[in-house]
Order: structure tokens, then sequence, then C-alpha cells
């Protein structure tokens, strides 16, 4: 009787502890939408590795190879970094060089949102310059995209008003003095009119530049000097009042130190600027082309002289705006109406 007592206390024993183990915290495990996007129990340490399919102002969003989406949050405390070789450690980078197209290790916990709060994120240098040859060509071609779209819903538009206005023309000057003179005039003006709809529509493949404004720097410095930040508050202000505008951000050094320092040098510089406009502007990360470090090359002046390295050592930002959108619209001359005054 006994022995028949404790085959039936084990099961209930085991049922217990699985129920117990089940609601407890410690042992949730994250969760994974139908749709594919990752719940990350809080506090609940992880590991992913994917490429960057979204980015954010400080969150991006990693795909594995499962195709499970990740969202991970960046802090102050994130280290951004290069995998080190043996006996060397990686290269630190500025969480704005997280581009989309990275393929990248990420390593943290889950937060009360459900997104992974990055500790560590690790990349190769190969994989970095890939991802900065993708987003290069990647943002102008969105903005590109869906300016074109916009226009080209307007030119259907009025290709349909035009349409109509061509018949009310055309009945009102075949019935006044001189019908045919003045329904000529007409025509004219309207192939005109879409000759220049035409002319806007391939011109928004095409950028120019509205602004061009330079920082500097002191030797060996990558923070920003007073009158530095005031001039990126006006090509900000700039910026904020155009119409289909990218910021363009490159970086410089003199010839002091090594080739690689300064390539670095000039890329923390670059970020500086990227960080304060974004930070004191809310200019969106979208209209950033990825900022590039130029290193020592490309110098404006002398570096044998003091003053040509004051210079050299900057930042360049341009404002491109869209030729498509700054163009002047096309207007329509209906010509004469055929009545003698």
């Amino acid at each position: 009787m006994v022995f028949t007592k404790q085959r039936l206390f084990a099961p209930a024993v085991l049922t217990t502890c699985l129920l117990v183990f089940s609601a407890s915290p410690a042992f949730a495990q994250d969760t994974t939408s139908p749709s594919g996007s990752r719940t990350v129990v809080s506090g609940q340490k992880m590991k992913i590795k994917g490429v960057v399919t979204r980015r954010d102002a400080d969150t991006f969003t990693v795909r594995d190879m499962n195709g499970v989406d990740t969202v991970v949050r960046l802090s102050d405390t994130t280290s951004v970094k290069t995998n080190g070789g043996f006996l060397r450690g990686g290269t630190n980078y500025a969480q704005t060089s997280i581009l989309r197209g990275l393929n990248l290790e990420v390593e943290g916990r889950g937060n009360g949102s459900g997104e992974l709060a990055a500790e560590k994120v690790r990349f190769s240098d190969t994989d970095m310059k890939t991802a900065r040859a993708v987003e290069s060509r990647a943002t102008p071609l969105e903005e590109r995209a869906s300016s074109t779209e916009t226009k080209l819903t307007q030119v259907e538009a009025n290709a349909q008003r035009l349409s109509g206005q061509l018949d009310e023309l055309a009945a009102v000057s075949n019935a006044a003095r001189g019908g045919a003179k003045a329904a000529q005039a007409t025509a004219d003006a309207a192939v005109a009119g879409v000759n220049a709809t035409n002319e806007r529509i391939s011109a928004l493949d095409d950028y120019e530049p509205q602004t061009i404004a330079a920082v500097n720097f002191k030797s060996g410095s990558a923070v920003l000097l007073p009158d530095s930040k005031t001039k990126l508050d006006e090509i900000a202000t700039k910026a904020l009042n155009a119409k289909g505008y990218v910021l363009e951000v490159s970086g410089f050094a003199d010839t002091n130190g090594s080739i690689e320092r300064n390539r670095l040098l000039s890329q923390r510089r670059a970020d500086a600027v990227i960080r304060y406009l974004v930070e004191s502007h809310n200019i969106p990360l979208r209209r950033i082309v990825t900022p590039y470090g130029y290193g020592e090359t490309n110098p404006v002046a002398d570096n044998t002289t003091r003053e040509g390295r004051e210079q050299n050592r900057r930042v360049e930002i341009k404002l491109l705006v869209n030729k498509g959108l700054t163009a002047p619209s096309p207007t329509m001359n209906p010509g004469t109406s055929g009545t003698e005054n």
C-alpha cells in the first residue's frame, strides 16, 4: 500500500514542478509572433546575429537567418566596435555607424518594451564597408522613389485637367472669329506645358548643392567649437525649410600623425557633426548621406603651413536639393480668344 501512494504522489510532484518552472520569469523564453517579429522577455540575456533592416534614431531592427526581426535599443553605455583579432581589440565606432545592410552581432538583455537593450554590438571592417556602400545609394533612391510617385500622381491629375481645358478652348475658338489661330496657339501652349512637366520628372533623379559649409577643428580633436555650432544651426534651419533635401557630411584631417589615425579622426569629426544635427535640430537620419572620413586626402590648403593645416582640419556639409522639386511648375498660355479689341 505504501508503494502505491508513492507511485501516485510522484506524477503529482512532477506536474507541480513543471507548472512552477513554466510560470517563473527565470525560465521564460522570447516569443515570436506569426508576423516574424521577436519579443524579448524583460531581463532575459540574449545574443543574436543578423542583418540590420531598419535604422531609427535610438533603435534598429535585426533580421536573423530564420527571418525573425528583433528591435534593438541603443543607450549611452552600448559598446559599438569591430571584432578584434588575436591579442588585439577592435576599433570603436559611433552609434551612427550602425547602418541598414550591416551584418552584425548584438548581445544584451530584454527591456520592459520587449526590445533587446544592447550592451555590445560587434561587426567586421568588411561588413561595415559593404553597409556604407549600400546605405549611400539606398537613402537617395528611396527619396527619389517617393518624390517620383507623388509627382506622377500630380501629372496624371494635371493631364486630366488640361484635357478638359483643351476641349473647352477648342469649342470657344471654333465658334469665334479667328478660331483656327486661337486653337493652334492653345495646342502649342499645351505641348509646351507637357514638355516642361516631362523635364521636371526627369530631374527628380538629380540633386544639386544649395548650400555648402565647412566647420573646423583643433589639432587632434573632434569636439565642435562654438562658431562651428553656429554654422551648423544655420544650415539646419535651411535644410528644415527645404523640400526634397539630403545632407552630405564629409570629414577631413591635416597630415599630422599617421594615415590611419587621421582617417579615424576625420570619421569622428563627421560623426560629431551628425550627432549635433540630429540631437539639436531633429534632422532625420534618412535625410543624411552616410558620413565618411577621408583622412588627410583632398586637402583644400597647403599642409606645410600652420594656416593651411587649420583649414584642412574640417568637416564639409552640403545641403543637396532635388532639381525636380525646385524647378518652376509649367504654365499654360491659352493664347488669344479670337476676339478683336
